[in-house]
């Protein structure tokens, strides 16, 4: 199957559209009843993009202005961006989680001339910074009375406005869009330093698209399951390409009901970031554990079958008969429960956006579940490679995508080239000018090798890699992934850059280690309150020195803080669940500093 060259994003779905206009597009549960409430097709949804772009015209907008979204993930977001984009806009997402301030910061930098806000939540953040975000001309709310303020517009209204524009007019804006114009501008997450606003065309869109669906194992019928932040490319790459083969998203409801969720939507394949595998296996493993007995060795046995079927797949070697048996009767007694949490029918999932321990993968695998490790940044859509389901490599991210070239450079510096590559940085040229070559290379920052066939293995960040005093070079991610498998251990940040050795911070499991404080009669009201206890830092401790046993000398963690955990509210993590290293080594300064002052 050949890419083909769209001519805007909206072509695309057009042809989707044509294909199968009644086919499902998209599904959402009700909040507060679990039941489904509405199944749109891809003709409604081609209908209501329209009506959109016919209403944003209707305000005035013109080709190439900015239209910011604040909301979680939801089917009236990707309606707001397709319509936004079919008629020469450019979509730009706002985390809902972001602070007033931060918020308008990325208005402001992005000249956003119309606000698309959730409910009354955000709306309170917007009227917060009203008057420092002076150029957003209206701002219509998703869900909600927006009063008696002239400033804001419920959402029918402003549906309403589109049937005032003739369908004459909204047809030649769409054809005047076209593939090297702006779609978007989407802002990386921060983990340093000031956001960076990354200029997508509608070309890096459909190419994207059309390369990322070429690699997986798409079947008639899928559907698949979103949960992530759309104001993340990660999350939009996801929608269109169901958008490109016309197969169905289901929307989550929010972060909090995922688990619930996933149940009723059933899907075939989803996409995520490692922390919410590492979650799931954590609490597998202190479920098992908490059992004990006959069910903790009837879970163990299962884990070796897993492990040894895996290796032989792994190895494309057929199964002896009576390990197929065997491996049938712990898919029966303990892997089926895990398809079942999932929905029943998930046969692969995608994690991308950061590192994955290779040992979580496994894990999965030996279930019967691929999990394909992807790697991607918002410089290049999010997308750059994936292991392919017929060639599982532990620990690498496979091959690139069709029409996309990869090289190191001599310092081992991972470089993408192709047509999934940002146009530029919004406003920042020297920034542009530090990441993209004359000849159109990426440089993504972080360092890797790749083998004969092409395969890629990602070593670690150029930035982040720990050279001790000792001169050992350390890159921390893999260390980190390996410490966060632990059953009462939630987050890791590994340090040690010119010191003697390494050290960790780390955030105990909260739901984990209450559970074993409760176990043990250690009386708490909060989980902050377990940060201070001595049994749980033994606990940890106790942990962290199990992991050192699986790692190189001078790669063991030999002190560690524990702190409460790490969020968005406090300001250190990002949206996308990313440590925001400098400020955690900001805030904890004097604790770290105490780690390095005795020698251990």
């Amino acid at each position: 199957m050949a890419i083909v060259d769209f001519t805007n994003v909206f072509q695309m779905l057009e042809q989707t559209v044509e294909n199968s206009p009644q086919g499902p597009a998209f599904r959402w549960l009700d909040k507060g009843r679990g039941e489904a409430a509405a199944t749109v097709t891809w003709k409604r949804f081609y209908d209501q993009v329209e009506t959109v772009s016919k209403g944003l015209m209707a305000l005035g907008l013109e080709k190439g202005d900015k239209v910011n979204v604040i909301s979680y993930s939801c089917y009236k977001w990707v309606l707001t961006d397709l319509g936004t984009m079919a008629m020469g806009c450019a979509t730009v997402g706002i985390y809902h989680s972001n602070l007033p301030r931060e918020m308008a910061y990325i208005i402001n930098h992005s000249d956003a001339k119309i606000v698309f806000a959730e409910d009354h939540t955000q709306l309170d953040k917007l009227l917060k910074i009203r008057t420092e975000i002076p150029g957003v001309e209206r701002v219509i709310l998703f869900e909600g009375d927006p009063g008696e303020e002239d400033w804001v517009m419920g959402f029918d209204a402003f549906m309403g406005l589109g049937t005032t524009i003739p369908t004459e007019d909204f047809k030649e804006r769409v054809q005047g869009v076209g593939p090297e114009d702006v779609a978007a501008i989407v802002y990386t997450s921060g983990t340093t330093g000031v956001p960076k606003g990354v200029v997508l065309t509608h070309d890096n869109i459909t190419f994207t698209a059309q390369s990322a669906f070429l690699t997986f194992d798409w079947r008639e019928g899928d559907e698949t399951f979103l949960f992530l932040p759309l104001a993340h490319v990660f999350a939009r790459i996801c929608v269109y390409m169901t958008l490109f083969c016309g197969t169905p998203t289901f929307f989550a409801q929010s972060m909090t009901t995922v688990i619930d969720d996933i149940k009723v939507a059933r899907p075939h394949w989803f996409a995520s970031v490692p922390r919410i595998y590492e979650k799931i296996y954590s609490k597998i493993i202190a479920n098992a554990g908490a059992k004990g007995g006959v069910a903790l060795k009837i879970f163990n046995w299962a884990m070796a079958i897993g492990r040894e079927v895996t290796a032989l797949q792994v190895e494309k070697r057929p199964l002896p008969l009576g390990l197929m048996l065997k491996y049938k009767v712990a898919t029966k007694l303990v892997f089926e429960k895990i398809h079942q949490a999932l929905g029943n029918r998930v046969r692969w999932c995608i994690s991308g956006a950061a590192p994955i321990n290779p040992d979580i993968i496994k894990f999965f695998h030996g279930a019967g579940i691929k999990v394909l490790e992807g790697i991607g940044m918002t410089e290049n859509a999010s997308f750059s490679n994936v292991t392919r389901h017929d060639d599982i490599r532990f620990g690498w991210v496979g091959p690139p995508g069709p029409g996309i070239e990869q090289k190191t450079g001599e310092d081992g510096e991972i470089m993408f080239r192709g047509r999934n590559v940002m146009k530029a940085y919004y406003k920042m040229p020297e920034k542009t000018n530090e990441t993209l070559t004359e000849d159109g290379w990426l440089l993504t920052g972080d360092l890797g090798e790749i083998d004969g066939s092409g395969n890629l293995r990602v070593t670690g960040r150029k930035k982040d890699l720990i050279i001790t005093s000792g001169g050992k070079n350390i890159a921390p991610e893999p260390i980190e992934g390996i410490l966060a498998t632990g059953t009462y251990i939630n987050q890791v940040m590994i340090l040690g850059d010119r010191e003697r050795f390494l050290t960790a911070v780390v955030t105990p499991d909260p739901d984990t280690v209450s559970d074993w404080a409760k176990k043990n009669r250690i009386s708490f009201k909060t989980v902050e309150d377990l940060v201070e206890s001595k049994e749980v830092k033994a606990l940890i401790q106790g942990e962290i020195q199990e992991k050192n046993r699986d790692l190189a000398s001078f790669e063991t963690i030999k002190k560690v803080i524990i702190v409460p955990e790490f969020t968005i509210d406090n300001g250190l993590i990002t949206p996308t669940l990313k440590l925001k290293k400098a400020r955690i080594k900001e805030r904890y300064q004097q604790e770290i500093t105490a780690m390095y002052q005795d020698v251990p």
